[in-house]
Protein backbone atom coordinates (compact mmCIF):
# COMPACT_ATOMS: atom_id res chain seq x y z
CA UNK A 1 0.00 0.00 0.00
CA UNK A 2 2.70 2.40 0.98
CA UNK A 3 4.23 1.73 -2.64
CA UNK A 4 1.12 2.15 -4.56
CA UNK A 5 1.13 5.90 -2.58
CA UNK A 6 4.51 6.58 -3.23
CA UNK A 7 4.43 5.89 -6.94
CA UNK A 8 0.91 7.84 -6.88
CA UNK A 9 2.22 10.89 -5.39
CA UNK A 10 5.31 10.95 -7.54
CA UNK A 11 3.68 10.63 -10.71
CA UNK A 12 1.50 13.07 -10.12
CA UNK A 13 4.06 15.31 -8.93
CA UNK A 14 5.78 14.38 -12.41
CA UNK A 15 2.39 15.05 -14.36
CA UNK A 16 2.10 18.67 -12.51
CA UNK A 17 5.39 20.00 -13.66
CA UNK A 18 4.82 19.09 -16.76
CA UNK A 19 1.84 20.62 -17.47
CA UNK A 20 2.84 23.43 -15.89
CA UNK A 21 5.90 24.04 -18.30
CA UNK A 22 3.58 22.94 -21.14
CA UNK A 23 0.80 25.44 -20.28
CA UNK A 24 3.21 28.30 -18.94
CA UNK A 25 4.79 29.37 -21.72
CA UNK A 26 7.20 27.69 -24.50
CA UNK A 27 10.59 28.76 -22.63
CA UNK A 28 9.36 26.65 -19.67
CA UNK A 29 8.72 23.31 -21.27
CA UNK A 30 11.99 24.05 -23.30
CA UNK A 31 13.99 24.53 -20.40
CA UNK A 32 12.29 21.50 -18.75
CA UNK A 33 12.94 19.44 -21.20
CA UNK A 34 16.44 20.24 -21.49
CA UNK A 35 16.92 19.62 -17.62
CA UNK A 36 15.50 16.44 -18.30
CA UNK A 37 17.98 15.73 -20.77
CA UNK A 38 20.58 16.31 -18.42
CA UNK A 39 19.03 13.99 -16.06
CA UNK A 40 18.72 10.69 -18.45
CA UNK A 41 22.22 11.78 -19.62
CA UNK A 42 23.99 11.38 -15.78
CA UNK A 43 21.92 7.77 -15.56
CA UNK A 44 22.84 6.78 -18.98
CA UNK A 45 26.44 8.04 -18.14
CA UNK A 46 26.15 5.06 -14.81
CA UNK A 47 24.29 2.27 -16.94
CA UNK A 48 27.41 2.31 -19.47
CA UNK A 49 30.37 3.77 -17.32
CA UNK A 50 31.29 6.65 -19.29
CA UNK A 51 33.41 8.16 -17.65
CA UNK A 52 33.63 12.93 -17.62
CA UNK A 53 31.37 15.04 -18.18
CA UNK A 54 32.50 16.31 -22.11
CA UNK A 55 29.00 14.90 -23.25
CA UNK A 56 27.10 17.20 -20.73
CA UNK A 57 29.06 20.07 -22.35
CA UNK A 58 28.36 18.38 -26.22
CA UNK A 59 24.48 17.63 -25.12
CA UNK A 60 24.04 21.47 -23.90
CA UNK A 61 25.64 23.17 -26.81
CA UNK A 62 23.69 20.60 -29.72
CA UNK A 63 20.28 21.65 -27.72
CA UNK A 64 21.23 25.32 -27.83
CA UNK A 65 22.13 25.36 -31.32
CA UNK A 66 19.18 23.41 -32.25
CA UNK A 67 16.74 25.09 -30.16
CA UNK A 68 17.77 29.24 -30.82
CA UNK A 69 20.36 29.29 -33.41
CA UNK A 70 19.70 27.06 -36.29
CA UNK A 71 16.66 27.95 -38.50
CA UNK A 72 16.99 25.93 -41.71
CA UNK A 73 15.03 23.01 -41.70
CA UNK A 74 17.94 21.26 -44.11
CA UNK A 75 19.82 21.48 -40.99
CA UNK A 76 17.50 19.85 -38.76
CA UNK A 77 16.82 16.93 -40.88
CA UNK A 78 20.47 16.02 -40.45
CA UNK A 79 20.47 15.83 -37.36
CA UNK A 80 17.53 13.79 -37.24
CA UNK A 81 18.85 11.35 -39.24
CA UNK A 82 21.72 10.83 -37.32
CA UNK A 83 19.86 10.38 -34.54
CA UNK A 84 17.32 8.12 -36.39
CA UNK A 85 20.46 5.99 -37.46
CA UNK A 86 21.56 6.01 -33.96
CA UNK A 87 18.62 4.29 -32.93
CA UNK A 88 18.51 2.31 -35.32
CA UNK A 89 21.88 1.04 -34.87
CA UNK A 90 20.52 0.49 -30.85
CA UNK A 91 17.80 -1.50 -32.63
CA UNK A 92 19.84 -4.33 -33.99
CA UNK A 93 21.89 -4.34 -30.78
CA UNK A 94 18.31 -4.84 -29.17
CA UNK A 95 17.82 -8.23 -31.49
CA UNK A 96 21.03 -9.65 -30.82
CA UNK A 97 21.41 -12.31 -28.08
CA UNK A 98 24.90 -10.75 -26.75
CA UNK A 99 24.61 -8.23 -24.24
CA UNK A 100 25.47 -4.11 -25.44
CA UNK A 101 29.23 -3.29 -25.64
CA UNK A 102 30.34 -0.01 -26.84
CA UNK A 103 33.99 1.22 -27.01
CA UNK A 104 34.42 4.67 -25.33
CA UNK A 105 33.48 6.78 -28.35
CA UNK A 106 30.51 4.71 -29.21
CA UNK A 107 29.26 5.66 -25.82
CA UNK A 108 29.55 9.00 -26.01
CA UNK A 109 27.90 8.91 -29.63
CA UNK A 110 25.03 6.80 -28.83
CA UNK A 111 24.30 8.97 -25.62
CA UNK A 112 24.43 12.23 -27.28
CA UNK A 113 21.93 11.33 -30.34
CA UNK A 114 19.35 8.39 -28.26
CA UNK A 115 19.16 10.81 -25.43
CA UNK A 116 20.25 14.10 -26.59
CA UNK A 117 19.10 13.85 -30.23
CA UNK A 118 15.44 12.14 -28.20
CA UNK A 119 15.32 15.51 -26.43
CA UNK A 120 16.06 17.99 -28.35
CA UNK A 121 13.34 16.88 -31.00
CA UNK A 122 10.55 15.80 -28.46
CA UNK A 123 11.22 19.83 -27.62
CA UNK A 124 10.80 20.57 -31.41
CA UNK A 125 7.61 18.86 -31.91
CA UNK A 126 5.61 21.38 -30.59
CA UNK A 127 6.78 24.35 -32.66
CA UNK A 128 4.49 24.37 -35.75
CA UNK A 129 3.55 27.76 -38.03
CA UNK A 130 5.78 29.51 -35.73
CA UNK A 131 3.33 28.40 -32.84
CA UNK A 132 3.85 26.61 -29.68
CA UNK A 133 0.82 24.02 -30.10
CA UNK A 134 0.51 23.05 -26.54
CA UNK A 135 -2.26 20.32 -27.03
CA UNK A 136 0.03 18.60 -29.82
CA UNK A 137 2.63 18.21 -26.86
CA UNK A 138 0.22 17.28 -24.34
CA UNK A 139 -1.83 14.70 -26.75
CA UNK A 140 1.91 12.89 -27.63
CA UNK A 141 2.59 12.61 -23.90
CA UNK A 142 -1.01 11.13 -23.18
CA UNK A 143 -1.00 8.70 -25.40
CA UNK A 144 2.23 7.17 -24.34
CA UNK A 145 0.81 7.37 -20.60
CA UNK A 146 -2.25 5.66 -22.17
CA UNK A 147 -0.01 2.65 -23.68
CA UNK A 148 2.04 2.34 -20.77
CA UNK A 149 -1.16 2.08 -18.18
CA UNK A 150 -3.51 0.34 -20.50
CA UNK A 151 -0.39 -2.39 -21.61
CA UNK A 152 0.35 -3.02 -18.20
CA UNK A 153 -3.36 -3.40 -16.94
CA UNK A 154 -4.22 -5.40 -19.50
CA UNK A 155 -1.37 -7.57 -19.10
CA UNK A 156 -1.50 -7.57 -15.47
CA UNK A 157 -5.15 -9.13 -15.97
CA UNK A 158 -4.99 -11.26 -19.52
CA UNK A 159 -1.11 -11.45 -20.33
CA UNK A 160 0.07 -14.84 -20.48
CA UNK A 161 2.38 -14.56 -23.98
CA UNK A 162 5.30 -12.77 -22.90
CA UNK A 163 6.80 -10.57 -25.17
CA UNK A 164 10.52 -10.18 -25.09
CA UNK A 165 11.58 -12.79 -22.04
CA UNK A 166 15.44 -12.29 -22.26
CA UNK A 167 15.18 -8.24 -21.93
CA UNK A 168 11.99 -7.58 -20.15
CA UNK A 169 10.41 -10.73 -18.53
CA UNK A 170 7.21 -8.97 -17.17
CA UNK A 171 5.99 -7.58 -20.92
CA UNK A 172 3.21 -9.60 -22.66
CA UNK A 173 1.76 -9.71 -25.71
CA UNK A 174 -1.70 -9.04 -24.56
CA UNK A 175 -0.59 -6.24 -22.84
CA UNK A 176 1.02 -4.75 -25.46
CA UNK A 177 -1.73 -5.11 -27.88
CA UNK A 178 -4.19 -3.83 -25.12
CA UNK A 179 -1.98 -0.72 -24.77
CA UNK A 180 -1.86 -0.13 -28.52
CA UNK A 181 -5.90 0.01 -28.83
CA UNK A 182 -6.62 2.09 -26.38
CA UNK A 183 -3.93 4.34 -27.08
CA UNK A 184 -5.58 4.40 -31.15
CA UNK A 185 -8.55 5.35 -28.93
CA UNK A 186 -7.01 7.86 -27.17
CA UNK A 187 -5.54 9.61 -30.32
CA UNK A 188 -8.98 9.61 -31.87
CA UNK A 189 -10.44 11.59 -29.21
CA UNK A 190 -7.11 13.79 -29.12
CA UNK A 191 -8.32 14.93 -32.57
CA UNK A 192 -11.19 16.48 -31.42
CA UNK A 193 -9.34 18.87 -29.25
CA UNK A 194 -6.26 19.86 -31.38
CA UNK A 195 -7.08 20.01 -35.56
CA UNK A 196 -3.49 20.48 -36.22
CA UNK A 197 -3.61 17.02 -37.82
CA UNK A 198 -6.53 15.26 -38.70
CA UNK A 199 -7.75 12.37 -36.93
CA UNK A 200 -6.56 9.87 -39.40
CA UNK A 201 -3.44 11.60 -38.79
CA UNK A 202 -3.34 11.23 -34.99
CA UNK A 203 -4.29 7.40 -35.40
CA UNK A 204 -1.22 7.12 -37.60
CA UNK A 205 1.32 9.29 -35.15
CA UNK A 206 -0.34 6.75 -31.96
CA UNK A 207 1.33 4.20 -34.06
CA UNK A 208 4.43 5.37 -34.44
CA UNK A 209 4.93 5.98 -31.08
CA UNK A 210 3.70 3.32 -29.51
CA UNK A 211 5.65 1.24 -31.75
CA UNK A 212 8.67 3.16 -31.09
CA UNK A 213 8.30 3.87 -27.55
CA UNK A 214 7.79 0.47 -26.70
CA UNK A 215 11.09 -0.08 -28.60
CA UNK A 216 12.79 2.62 -26.60
CA UNK A 217 11.43 0.45 -23.68
CA UNK A 218 12.98 -2.49 -24.44
CA UNK A 219 16.20 -0.66 -25.46
CA UNK A 220 16.50 0.61 -22.23
CA UNK A 221 15.57 -2.25 -20.33
CA UNK A 222 18.42 -4.18 -22.15
CA UNK A 223 21.44 -1.19 -21.59
CA UNK A 224 20.34 -1.77 -17.30
CA UNK A 225 20.21 -5.69 -17.70
CA UNK A 226 23.46 -5.11 -19.39
CA UNK A 227 24.45 -2.86 -16.72
CA UNK A 228 23.22 -5.69 -13.78
CA UNK A 229 20.71 -3.12 -12.39
CA UNK A 230 16.14 -2.83 -12.01
CA UNK A 231 16.26 1.03 -12.36
CA UNK A 232 18.49 3.84 -14.40
CA UNK A 233 18.26 5.68 -11.05
CA UNK A 234 16.33 6.80 -7.49
CA UNK A 235 15.03 10.63 -8.44
CA UNK A 236 11.53 9.10 -8.89
CA UNK A 237 10.24 7.64 -5.67
CA UNK A 238 8.88 4.39 -6.61
CA UNK A 239 9.39 4.62 -10.44
CA UNK A 240 13.25 4.81 -10.81
CA UNK A 241 15.46 7.16 -12.75
CA UNK A 242 14.56 9.96 -15.26
CA UNK A 243 15.29 7.47 -18.11
CA UNK A 244 13.02 4.81 -16.94
CA UNK A 245 10.08 7.56 -17.00
CA UNK A 246 10.90 9.28 -20.24
CA UNK A 247 13.03 6.07 -22.03
CA UNK A 248 9.75 5.65 -24.21
CA UNK A 249 8.79 9.34 -25.55
CA UNK A 250 12.96 9.90 -25.57
CA UNK A 251 13.02 6.88 -28.71
CA UNK A 252 10.28 8.05 -30.08
CA UNK A 253 10.42 11.54 -30.23
CA UNK A 254 12.49 11.81 -33.71
CA UNK A 255 9.73 8.94 -35.36
CA UNK A 256 7.39 11.33 -34.19
CA UNK A 257 8.91 14.72 -35.38
CA UNK A 258 9.54 12.74 -38.75
CA UNK A 259 5.91 11.56 -38.86
CA UNK A 260 4.80 15.56 -37.89
CA UNK A 261 6.74 16.65 -40.92
CA UNK A 262 5.18 14.04 -43.57
CA UNK A 263 1.84 15.36 -42.41
CA UNK A 264 3.48 18.83 -43.35
CA UNK A 265 4.59 17.78 -46.56
CA UNK A 266 1.87 15.65 -47.96
CA UNK A 267 -1.05 18.46 -46.97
Amino acid sequence: MKEILRRSLTGAVYIILLLSAVFLSSDAFDFLFMTFGLACLYEYKKLVRLRGYYIFAAYLALWWTFIYLVKDQQIVNILMLITIVVDVYLLVNLFTKKPIKFNTAMKFIVGLFYIGGGCIFLTMIPYKNDAFAKLLIMGIFILIWVNDSFAYLVGKSIGRTKLFPSVSPKKTFEGTIGGFIFALAAAYLMATFEELISPIQWMILATVIVVSGSLGDLIESKLKRAAGVKDSGAILPGHGGMLDRLDSLVFAAPFAYLTLNIFSYVS
